[in-house]
């Protein structure tokens, strides 16, 4: 008899999973395994210390004392007396790109006030100064992230950085978190920066008279960033620190102006520094450093006297390095911007070509479209 379909035994199939791989009985679980698995991850992606070859940062090397200049002589009559100062200066910024000044007709107290009013800026706290930090790096003011932070217990940063400038957004965002203080500070700030502008002018005269005819000369002369023109990089520098982090700030600074470029085009920098141990200047030709003499400005060129120079002066970084100071110390250096030119010719009507604007230009295209058809009448009619 044949056996139906539906009669025919079912034969099950046959599926059994995997057994689990067996564990080594001299093993850890994967869960006690984490552990260690962590640590080597935390090794292996550390970020290693990178040395910048010396082809960027090339042997420091400690130099004489660059020529002290006396500006009160600038101002003498006598040809052969000018033309000795003024080889002075440029020999030394063609050589290391600054030189030192002294007897500029500033007054000490003027000085040691505007320092002492700046000391207040870093004593605000860190929420306060966030409202005010310098992001994005296309703003040309307020505090720049620290850098150099503490390793040890009582050492502090290495610097801290405030930029100031005339501009109104500072004022605004300033008095905001700081109303009363600002003011007296900002006040000070503007004397003493109008005394560094006269000096500066002179000085950037100077060398002007003293350079071959440029004719493209305010193609290449950057007139003040805008319309923000000169300001003020004021740095705290904390007490008791080696030369070893000092000389690290720098190359901070430097690798800052290489990523960023010159955040703030000047033509001279003047560094109001007394006290100072040392003075770096770093630039493509080397790094040198000196020591100051007491009460001097140290005045380096910028990226606006490069180009009138056509190259001849390069722009350079200037910073000075307090070692041993038992109190923290503040150091400023002015950025000189000389004035724009665009504004001095608005204000004489009499000189450059007369404009029209597109109001009197329709105006005076009405006018003749109705004398054309006055006319075009007048003759059919007669």
């Amino acid at each position: 008899m044949a056996l139906s379909p539906e009669s025919m035994p079912e034969k099950p199939f046959d599926f059994r999973a995997p057994p689990p791989s067996p564990i080594a009985s001299g093993r850890r679980s994967c869960v006690t395994n984490e552990d260690v698995l962590s640590e080597f991850l935390e090794h292996s992606l550390r970020v290693p210390d990178l040395v910048l070859p010396d082809k960027v940062f090339p042997r420091q090397n400690f130099i004489e004392n660059p020529p002290k200049i006396d500006f009160q002589l600038l101002s003498s009559m006598e040809s052969d007396s000018l033309s000795k100062i003024f080889s002075k200066i440029l020999d030394s910024i063609a050589r290391i790109g600054c030189f030192q000044l002294v007897n500029y007709g500033i007054e000490g107290e003027c000085i040691r006030s505007a320092l002492a009013a700046a000391a207040g800026i870093f004593q605000l706290p860190p929420e306060k100064r966030r409202a005010v930090t310098r992001s994005p790096p296309e703003k040309l003011y307020g505090f720049e992230e620290a850098h150099g932070e503490k390793e040890e217990e009582g050492e502090g940063k290495v610097s801290e950085e405030f930029v100031w400038c005339r501009g109104a957004g500072l004022k605004l965002e300033m008095e905001a978190i700081w109303p009363v203080g600002y003011s007296n500070f900002s006040e000070k700030m503007e004397s003493l920066l109008c005394d560094i502008e006269k000096v500066a002018e002179k000085i950037l005269m100077a060398i002007r008279q003293n350079l071959p005819p440029k004719t493209d000369y305010e193609n290449d002369m950057k007139q003040g960033q805008g319309g923000i023109g000169s300001g003020c990089y004021v740095y705290k520098h904390s007490r008791n620190m080696s030369a070893e982090k000092c000389s690290g700030s720098l190359r901070y600074d430097v690798i800052r102006m290489l990523i960023r470029g010159f955040d703030y085009s000047h033509a001279l920098c003047l560094h109001v520094c007394d006290g100072s141990s040392e003075f770096h200047v770093y630039s493509k030709k080397g790094w040198v450093s000196f020591c100051p003499d007491k009460d001097a400005l140290v005045i380096t060129v910028g990226d606006q006297t490069q180009a009138l120079s056509g190259g001849q002066f390069k722009h350079v970084i200037g910073r000075p390095i307090y070692k041993g100071e038992e109190e923290d110390c503040i150091s400023m250096a002015f950025l000189y911007s000389p004035p724009s030119t665009t504004n001095t010719t608005k204000v004489d009507p009499q000189k450059g070509k007369n404009t029209i604007s597109l109001s009197q230009q329709a105006i005076a295209a009405i006018v003749l479209t109705l004398v054309y058809h006055i006319l075009v009448f007048v003759y059919n009619k007669f």
